[in-house]
């Protein structure tokens, strides 16, 4: 690896021995008395040039990681530091999270993970399976140490192409970065009444989410991701897409807590649609989503988004990101019928050892026969298979 990778991974070394070390005299200290004095590491001593540094596994550098998302403008839920736990253990994708300290406080964050696949290639995204990403700053020279990281690391790795999954654009008028109007998202206010956010869905969906009132439907938040995952695999199989693996939702439930919610809904006793959600500041994002047959027949799909939005508008979240969706789809067209504006994502792409663009989405017409003949297999063997293909799709 190059300069800046390699100087970030002295530091990390240098912080984990300092942390192994503490943690052994504690150790030895805890063996011959009760109460022992904790021993302290020492800070880091502050340089005043920023540094790129690599996210280690101690609870207070991850929570540092994470106050910094928090409070930034640019960061959102999908830069929080518990995404590496979730990919590297559920998907066993390597990640590199860097961030910048100036004068011992986080200016900068970049996740980072290497999809290396021979049916899908190999890239280095920020970040996969997150519909956002990228480089999240609070100054320009944060930003450009970040650019710099991952694009030396990028080259060192030999990666097809590096893939940042913006918000907002990064590198407007830059020839390097290349882009492509597939992706847009979907946001909108909510307000704390009831009568108010109906009234803003159009007409037909409105009357949808009415007729699963009427059928008395009703949503119920688990615990686990049993029920869900039942509603969810039957959905993306009938679309023909390989699923996730449970072990994944469940990973998910895990390290984000209370800020991942798993959401059923009910007709009786019998499931007819599960959503998994993530909160974020004053935001609700409804992520990953599924029906059984059923829910077509009972308005499932609309009543589950409205009681979410709902139960959320109740708690004092004020704005509904109904996630991304690529144009042309029938989710696209589902979130535009709720009275959503589409808003393209800016995502950028820099090539390295390929020469064109990446274009693995079911729009591609090269996998129309495997989504067919995905939908024919049976659900058992899908849900089997599913995971080892979804994992490399990024």
């Amino acid at each position: 690896m190059t300069s800046i990778i390699e100087a970030a991974a002295e530091r990390r070394a240098a912080r984990a021995r300092a942390e192994a070390e503490a943690a052994a005299v504690l150790a030895r200290a805890g063996a011959t008395a009760a109460a022992p004095e904790p021993v302290a590491t020492g800070p880091e001593p502050r340089s005043a040039a920023p540094l790129v540094q690599l996210l280690g596994g101690s609870a207070e550098e991850r929570a540092r990681w994470d106050a910094f998302v928090q409070r930034s403008p640019s960061a959102t839920f999908f830069h929080r530091a518990g995404w590496q736990r979730v990919i590297e253990q559920a998907f066993g994708h390597k990640t590199w999270f860097f961030y910048v300290e100036e004068q011992g406080e986080i200016t900068g964050v970049l996740p980072l993970a290497r999809i290396r696949s021979r049916l899908f290639g190999h890239s280095l995204i920020s970040l996969p399976f997150c519909v956002y990403g990228g480089v999240a700053a609070e100054t320009e020279a944060a930003r450009k140490l970040l650019d710099a990281a991952a694009e030396e690391l990028a080259a060192s790795l030999n990666v097809g192409h590096l893939e940042h999954h913006n918000f907002t654009p990064a590198h407007e008028g830059d020839p390097q970065w290349l882009g492509k109007d597939l992706y847009y998202t979907f946001r909108k206010a909510i307000v704390a009444d009831d009568e108010t956010n109906m009234n803003a869905i159009p007409r037909k969906q409105r009357a949808m989410v009415r007729k699963g009132i009427k059928l008395e439907l009703r949503g119920e938040v688990d615990d686990n991701v049993e029920r869900f995952f039942t509603a969810y695999a039957n959905s993306v199989h009938r679309l023909g897409t390989p699923v996730f693996s449970k072990k994944y939702f469940a990973l998910l439930k895990e390290e984000f807590g209370s800020d991942c919610e798993v959401r059923v809904i009910l007709q009786g006793e019998q499931l007819v649609a599960g959503v998994l959600s993530f909160f974020f500041r004053d935001e609700v994002l409804p992520y990953y989503g599924g029906g059984m047959p059923i829910a077509r027949d009972v308005a499932g799909n609309d009543f589950m988004y409205w009681n979410l939005m709902q139960a959320s508008a109740a708690s004092g979240y004020r704005l509904f990101d109904f996630g991304r969706s690529k144009k042309g789809t029938g989710a696209y067209d589902f979130k535009k019928n709720w009275g959503f504006t589409a808003q393209p994502l800016p995502y950028e792409y820099r090539l390295f050892a390929s020469s064109e663009l990446p274009d693995v989405n079911p729009l591609n017409p090269k996998y129309q026969l495997f989504i067919k003949m995905w939908q024919k297999m049976p659900l058992a063997l899908a849900n089997l298979l599913g995971p080892h293909i979804v994992k490399d799709l990024g």
